[in-house]
């Protein structure tokens, strides 16, 4: 029994970096693009998986800058459109 716990692990984390890698954004891959990301993964047991880790998956940065970019985006054009007080406007100040 002992002896199937490595190949058990190898097939866990290949199976888990194919679905991470297709889950993922080919905008927000690293180094290469996802097609060749899931082929390195499956043609290489331990070693792809782990570069996917390592060298594909994006950072933690890249992830957060994906998402929330298009909440800033959504949050500065409602900004644009608000309308702004009297004080706000530098051309009703000129004519004080």
């Amino acid at each position: 029994m002992l002896r199937y716990v490595p190949a058990l692990l190898s097939l866990a984390l290949t199976v888990y970096c194919v679905i991470d890698a297709f889950q993922t954004p080919e905008v927000d891959m690293r180094n290469l693009p996802k097609i060749a990301w899931i082929i390195v993964v499956l043609l290489f047991p331990v070693i792809g998986p782990v570069s996917w880790l390592l060298f594909g998956r994006p950072t933690r940065h890249s992830i957060r800058s994906s998402g929330q970019r298009q909440v800033e985006e959504r949050r500065r054009d409602q900004d644009r459109r608000r309308p702004r007080g009297p004080d706000d406007d530098p051309d009703f100040l000129k004519d004080l």
